[in-house]
């Protein structure tokens, strides 16, 4: 069931994402070398809740914490822990929060340090991925142009790999709403953009291969 929003809805939404922005900046200016997940996990939530709204990945499906933490080779879903972070880290932040009913998403790739130039590389054009995207999701699109635009600049311009099991979503008075925004596909397929829709465009692409696997945890 696709649920699209008024304009007084997308405006309340508007407010949830831009704390879920302010969460993000909020463990930017945390983060350095020595700090652990779990500090920046704790300051997270508490700013979440200063504002009067709660973090939306606690407790969702049983997860631990308020933020996922997903460093280096890690896709997404990094469950916060006591290891320091280390410069030289890729370190991946993703923050939901649900304020007056509606929920906000969004994640932000850190580098700690100094990296090699393809990791900067594959940063630089995972974002350039994301904004051909957001180019895409307009009324009378389809899904199926989100996705062609996304893989076409990762995977076909620059032969990385484009991430299969994990995909976008819809979002709203759900963390998860339909529908699915994968990262491949074909333009002119899949379901016609309506105004008040709402998605999260979350290109997730490799560096080498595009499996994944899931660790014992989950």
């Amino acid at each position: 069931m696709i649920y699209l929003k008024t304009e007084e809805e997308i405006e309340i939404m508007r407010i949830s994402s831009l704390l879920v922005c302010a969460t993000l900046a909020e463990v930017a200016s945390l983060l350095k070398p020595g700090i652990s997940g779990l500090a920046l996990d704790k300051k997270a939530e508490e700013y979440i809740r200063d504002h009067k709204a709660f973090p939306a990945f606690k407790g969702f499906h049983g997860f631990p914490a308020s933020l996922c933490i997903s460093i280096n080779e890690q896709v997404v879903h990094g469950i916060p822990s006591k290891e320091p972070i280390k410069s030289g880290d890729v370190v991946s932040v993703d923050c939901g929060v649900c304020l007056n009913d509606f929920y906000g998403d969004s994640a932000y790739t850190f580098v700690v340090g100094e990296v090699a130039p393809e990791i900067l590389q594959l940063l630089k054009v995972t974002v350039e991925s994301l904004e051909l995207g957001i180019q895409e999701a307009k009324f009378g699109n389809r899904v199926g142009d989100i996705s062609q635009a996304i893989q076409d600049h990762t995977e076909g311009k620059y032969g990385y790999g484009v991430v299969r099991e994990l995909v976008g979503h819809g979002i709203g008075k759900q963390l998860h709403e339909p529908p699915e925004i994968p990262n491949f596909g074909k333009k002119g397929r899949g379901l016609v953009l309506k105004e008040g829709l709402v998605i999260a465009i979350e290109p997730m692409i490799n560096l080498g291969t595009r499996r994944v696997k899931q660790l014992k945890d989950g």
